[in-house]
């Protein structure tokens, strides 16, 4: 392999395979980043088994070749080179790969390339096609709400569902549950229903840039993965087996209480509440009270601490329903309105010691059911 590459270009593509890598694996070669010539292009790769991204960027080909490179050793030292030309020649028998740039050469002891799991091979023509601003504004509106304990594996995914040409994002960890809907620019011919890893579509969201391009996802027959292909970047992931819960007994049909607030202020607010709240329980007070005939409604939202003190905050709000003091935690809220886009959002509640659901006004594809703390004194 003799190829020629730009430092901008190579340290671009490592810095969207790397967060692959296996930080600790049995196989050695795990710790590597495949490094490979690709139809005049060169091909970057990182897998821990359970996810595998790959990066093609453009290069000059002289030599056609292979191998894998120490990913921290090879990432760090291309950081480090001046944003010019590296030339970059593997030495196949000892798979050394040397690396030279303006004054600087470095070898580097490589494993060979067929030590390295295979990436899939797929029908693209078979695949759902989606705008990739999209799918990743849908992402951030569910991935947070995902579990992190893996007591309860399916938790720790989303579920995604297709039918027709609408597609469902869910997320929940038995606290919280996240849905986002949105359609898709042509129908599926037969029902899709998978749960991808949460980390899966976080990193998608990460390295999906180009908000204009679009998205390829393929659900291969039988492998239990699903590949989403965009231009220069394609990422796999196992998918989680089992049964996802099903959702819709969560979601509250009705509610007494319709509060709307201003999304930055309500947030705002939320965010000094937690300063307190954090060193106790994460809980906030949220007292909702209806305006009288000559003044608005307001939510006071209230976080405190034996140990630093308390913060109120009073918000004006439309509320149309009876009065009522609930309590959150702080963070589930901070971390959805931090995902809601609209200027306005609703908080529809009934009681106390049922769950509250945000929604985005002027949006009715996203909805967030939070469940209640309880107060207390």
């Amino acid at each position: 392999m003799k190829v020629s590459v730009s430092q901008e270009n190579l340290a671009h593509g490592l810095s969207i395979v790397s967060r692959a890598v296996s930080p600790r694996s049995t196989l050695p070669v795990l710790a590597n980043v495949l490094i490979a010539t690709d139809e005049g292009r060169l091909r970057l790769s990182a897998t821990n088994l359970e996810m595998g991204i790959t990066c093609w960027i453009p290069a000059k080909i002289e030599e056609d070749g292979s191998t894998t490179a120490p990913a921290r050793t090879f990432t760090d030292l291309v950081s480090t080179l001046p944003n010019d030309r590296i030339d970059m020649a593997l030495n196949g028998r000892t798979q050394t790969l040397k690396v030279h740039s303006a004054t600087s050469n470095t070898d580097i002891k490589c494993i060979d390339a067929q030590e390295f799991p295979p990436m899939p091979m797929v029908d693209l023509s078979k695949g759902v096609q989606i705008n990739v601003a999209d799918l990743k504004e849908m992402i951030q509106q569910v991935v947070f709400a995902a579990s992190t304990d893996e007591a309860r594996p399916v938790l720790t995914g989303v579920q995604m569902t297709i039918q027709g040409n609408t597609i469902n994002l869910s997320a929940a960890d038995g606290f919280r549950l996240s849905i986002r809907k949105a359609e898709l620019s042509s129908a599926v011919q037969r029902p899709v229903s998978a749960i991808i890893p949460a980390r899966a579509l976080s990193e998608l969201a990460r390295v999906a840039t180009d908000g204009s391009e679009l998205l390829t996802m393929v659900l291969p027959p039988g492998r239990g993965q699903i590949i989403f292909r965009m231009k220069d970047i394609e990422l796999v992931s196992q998918l989680i087996d089992g049964v996802y819960p099903d959702l819709g007994q969560v979601v509250p049909r009705a509610s007494q209480t319709r509060t709307v607030l201003n999304t930055g202020a309500f947030l705002k607010a939320c965010k000094q509440a937690e300063i307190f709240a954090r060193e106790g329980s994460h809980i906030a007070r949220v007292n909702i009270k209806p305006g009288g005939e000559m003044q608005p409604g307001a939510v006071e939202i209230s976080g405190q601490s034996e140990e630093t003190g308390s913060n109120q905050t009073v918000v004006d709000a439309n509320v149309e329903g009876p009065a009522l003091l609930i309590a959150f935690n702080v963070r589930f809220l901070r971390e959805v309105l931090d995902v809601i886009k609209t200027s306005s959002v609703s908080l529809e509640t009934n009681t106390d010691t049922s769950p509250g659901m945000l929604r985005p006004i002027g949006e009715d594809g996203f909805m967030h059911v939070i469940m209640p703390m309880h107060l207390g004194n």
